[in-house]
This record gives C-alpha cells, structure tokens and sequence, in this order.
C-alpha cells in the first residue's frame, strides 16, 4: 500500500481433525511494485487466434480478455458448465493447460510436481518465481508438521525453503516450530496465541493473486470491474444522496436535483428573536438551536420527519452563542455571548452544573470523546479543559483561541482545534504537545470539523468557504464560492450521504449547497427573509437539512421523495409535550 514480514504471530497453530485443513497464517508476500513490476512483460500471455481483436465501440476492450473474465465470473458463481461451454464455443480458455495443471496439483498437494509445472508456466520475473515457491513450500512444511513428519518438515525448511533466500525473519519464525510441532501448532508460541491451518483453495486464491493476471485471471475480476464503473458513476453524479443498494446494473446511474433537501417542510416559529446557531444530535433524534432571546431550544425530531418542541432552556444572562451535544447525545452544553458554560439533561431539560472562572469569560465549548471531559474557550484566548464536576484539570494558555466562538475535538480526543489568530487555526495536540495550523489569507469567521475528523471546513470573510485535509500533512483541497457575507458570522456543515454535500448559509436569506468532490453549486434554497446565520444537516437522514435566521424561524428542509409529512408553514409548528 515488496514482500514484507508477517504481522501474524509466527506459532498461532491450532490442530485439526485428520484430512481437514484450514487457514495457517495470513501470508505476508505482498508484491513490490518497485522490485517486481507485474505487468504483462512478467510472464507469456495466452497466445490465441484473434488476440487482437476487439469488442464495443471504444476499441480498447480485447475480446479474448473480456471473454476470459466472463468465463472467470461463471466459475466463480458456479456456473462450471456454462463456462466450459463458453471454453469450447469460443476457444478461448480461462488458463492454459499448464496452468490448470498447475492449480490441480496445488489442490491435490503435489508440491514437488507444481514446483517443478511453475518453471513451465512462462513467467520472467525470477523473483515472482521464487515468492511463489515459497508460499507452495510453506504449505507443505505446515502440512508435514500438520501429519507429525517432523524430520521431513525440517528437511524442506534447510534443503528448499531456505536457500530462495526469501524473507529470512520468516525463515527464522518457522524455525520455531521444528523444537516442539504438536504443541506449538496447537498453542502457538510464548504464548501469542493460535493461528489456523490455510486451506489449499486458500492458498491457490493467494498464488492467484501472486501471479500476473495473464497468466491467472484475478478472482472476480468482471466484478470488480463493474464496481469500479458504479464508483465512477457515483463520483460524477452530482446528486447523489441515496444508498447504493437503490443502483441498477440496468442503467446508467443519475440522480436527479430532487435527491437533495430543497423542499421546506416545516418552519419553527418559537424562539422570539434572530435564531443564530443549530447542531442536530449524533443520533439525529433531536435538534438544538440558540437566540438572541437569550433560550435555547430542544426539539425532537419524530419517526414521521416532523420536528417538535421538547423543552425550552433558560438560565443564560446573554446571547447564546455555541451548542455542544454529548457524544451519547444524553447532555448537551450551552455557551453564552462570553459568559458561562451550562451543562443540561437532555431528557428532562434540567440543567446539572453551570463551569464558570474568575476574572474571565467563556466563549465556546466541546466534549471530549468519552463524555467525561469538557473543553472551554476563554476571553484570555486560552483553552480549558474540565471534568464534569466542574474541576478544571488542565489549561493551555497562549494565544489559543479567539473570540470566534468555534471549538473543535477530534473523534480520537488527541487534537483540540481552535481559531488561535484572525487567520489561522491551531490544532493542539494536548498530549503530544505537537501543533498545527491551518494558515488563511483571509480572516476566519467560523470552522466545523467533519465526522470522521479528518477534515475542517473554514468560512472566511471574502465569502469563500475552504476544505482543508488535516489527516497527516496539512493541506487545501477544495473552495466553494457563491453565498454572501458582509458584516455576520454564517456557519457552514458538511452533510448529505457520506456528507458528500456542504452547505452554508448566506446574507442573501438563502441556504447554499455545494457538492463535496466537484465544488459544483447545485443548490440554493430560498424561503428565509433574513440572513441565514447556521445550517444543519442531519447526520442519520441524508435528507433532512435545518436552517438558522435573522427572521426568528428555523426552516426544515426535505425533497419529495421520503415520508415527511409536510406541516402548515402559518400555523408553525405541532407541539409535543415537553417544558416551555
């Protein structure tokens, strides 16, 4: 991702019943594409009449190939006399019969013999020879100490394995076993536990994948083919927002605008001023949003698709400017406009503690992965991280945050990622003390981190928004431009299936939403008559997206494809019973 040593303990041996063997170790020759290129060069083709020959309209598909492949996939679902009828009505072999007789000796157990047929087969490349050999003869070493034939096994260790000369620590580990065979192959080792005896299909399917392709068409080979041409598909549909099991092998694959949530299908009236901030649960069962109203409200998202109130929670002196959800969606934190940090219960919307400091202010807030920590941005520009009982356990001070009120945890809780100055953002590693940062030309107004942590999504104020990859190396891979920002903070998400979607909101009143890969805008959504300040899409429905404004409302948004009951946008919202 060369030939490399086995990751698998050496002695994990369990013994079998008499004539039944199973797997032994997971083989370790990998080829190296840089010492043993297995191009077609490496071994003598199938020679056939016609070879050049080619089918479709491309001229690119070689029909003896495609016609092996095909006979390849009928052997593989089983279909064994279909395929020999396509042998002999085309002419055209899967194998040769060298081949066949070498894969026939492989399933008999006649090492000797299938040595002796793989110098037949034609391949060039010695070292491909030579790895192969010696998965045959490691077989048949397992094999011989499998029937107790100690001696012979050590014979074929000294006499044939060792002098290819290929990898020697596995030489050594093999070694091991000639001391004590019947009890290191049922228990393995010092202890490291047991591996299981490889079948001899196994194996050939490991030679198979070992040998170049001409010589052995690789398993499933017309299968993997047709998957790379769904991908291919799924990557150049701009619309995509479906499970794959909704494609057909019958037709090309499209999805068409109506995949993606455009329709409003409820507006939320109960906050009393602009709705400035909104986060849908892990679980996707409840959605929280902040207002100037100085409330934060829970709604539940019900099996139907329609949202309801479930508790209104006051105790803020400020605006609310951040929301944090547990991991186990139980807890949610609420930060106010540099102010404290509250910690509610979700189910009954009683708050637990409030994570105040002296002297200073706190301006957003995250949980750690395992729910047992909490972290705060300061007014000083520090981070603090506390446990649940309100006991700060460690401070970061420095210029590691700002007043932007976004806080980002890694889902591996290593890193906290913080906007640290106007145009950069630090990820802090707060225990390998290592830092990173994400450098912009442009000031920060807000970031989100995806899923699966491996990305940060920047809007910045020139009213482009920038993907950056933060797995390993730092590095820019994708900008989005079209919505509007002047004088507020609009937040963006990642979203849709896969979050292949990202969407932001806009001065204009309008959600934007952009495709992940391409950059390609294929959305805005109008319906909003005030600046649209945060978006969010929900993480276990694709097609469930809620959006934030100045107008005092909260949008859902679905398409007419899914079972969502679509709800009188006059009237607001259906009420559940919860507090107010």
């Amino acid at each position: 991702m060369g030939a490399e040593d086995d990751d698998e303990p050496p002695s994990k041996r369990v013994k079998v019943s008499s004539g039944q063997l199973v797997d032994i170790s997971d083989r370790t020759f990998v080829r190296d594409p840089a010492s043993c290129s297995l191009g077609d060069s490496m071994a003598r083709p199938l020679t056939l009449q016609g070879d050049d020959e080619v089918v479709g309209t491309k001229g690119v598909v070689k029909k003896v190939e495609f016609v092996r492949i095909i006979t390849e996939a009928l052997d593989s679902l089983g279909y064994k006399k279909t395929r020999a009828l396509l042998e002999e009505e085309s002419g055209i072999p899967l194998h040769t019969s060298v081949v066949n007789l070498f894969m026939q000796q492989i399933l008999d157990g006649k090492w000797d013999e299938s040595l002796n047929t793989l110098r037949k087969i034609g391949l060039v490349d010695e070292k491909i020879v030579k790895l192969a050999s010696f998965v045959i003869l490691e077989q048949k070493f397992f094999e011989l100490l499998h029937k107790e034939k100690v001696m012979d096994a050590l014979k074929t260790l000294r006499g044939e394995i060792s002098p290819l000369c290929i990898n020697n620590d596995r030489v050594h580990q093999l070694s091991f076993f000639i001391i004590s065979p019947s009890q290191q192959v049922l228990t393995g080792v010092s202890g490291q536990g047991t591996a299981r005896i490889k079948s001899r299909t196994n194996l050939l399917e490991e030679l198979q994948r070992l040998l170049p392709p001409t010589v052995m068409v690789p398993e499933k080979r017309l299968v993997h083919l047709v998957e790379q041409a769904l991908d291919l598909q799924l990557d150049a549909c701009r619309f995509h927002n479906s499970v794959v099991g909704e494609m057909s092998l019958l037709s090309d694959h499209h999805c068409g605008r109506d995949h993606i949530p455009s329709l409003t299908m409820q507006i939320l009236h109960e906050h009393k001023d602009e709705v400035w901030f909104l986060q849908f649960s892990h679980n996707g069962k409840y959605l929280a949003s902040s207002s100037a109203d100085f409330a934060v409200i829970i709604w539940e998202v019900k099996l139907d698709g329609s949202v309801c109130m479930k508790h209104r929670l006051l105790g803020h002196e400020t605006y609310v400017s951040y929301i944090s959800w547990s991991p186990d969606d139980h807890q949610l934190l609420t930060c106010g406009e540099e102010e404290a940090v509250i910690r509610w219960d979700v189910e009954s919307g009683v708050r637990i503690h409030t994570y105040e400091k002296k002297f200073v202010k706190f301006i957003s807030c995250g949980w750690a992965p395992d729910g047992k920590r909490i972290f705060c941005g300061v007014t000083d520009k520090s981070i603090s991280m506390w446990d649940l009982e309100g006991k700060e356990l460690e401070c970061w001070k420095g210029h590691r945050t700002t007043r932007i009120s976004d806080l980002g945890i890694t889902s591996d809780g290593k890193h906290v990622v913080s906007v640290c100055k106007e145009n950069m953002i630090v990820l802090v590693g707060w225990e390998s003390k290592v830092e990173r940062v994400i450098q912009e030309d442009q000031a920060i107004t807000s970031f989100v981190l995806s899923m699966d942590s491996k990305y940060v999504l920047v809007s910045l104020s020139n009213q482009e928004i920038h993907l950056w990859n933060i797995e390993g190396t730092v590095k820019l891979v994708a900008k989005y431009k079209g919505h509007k920002r002047s004088r507020f903070v609009v937040r963006s998400c990642f979203g849709g299936l896969d979050q292949a979607f990202i969407a932001s909101g806009s001065e204009d009143s309008q959600v934007y939403i952009w495709h992940r890969g391409s950059g390609e805008l294929v959305a805005t959504l109008a319906g909003h008559s005030g600046a649209v300040n945060c978006v969010s899409w929900n993480p276990t429905n694709p097609h469930m997206l809620a959006s934030a404004s100045d107008d005092g409302t909260i949008r859902i948004w679905g398409d007419n494809r899914v079972n969502t009951k679509q709800h009188d946008t006059d009237n607001g919202v259906n009420y559940c019973n919860g507090l107010s």
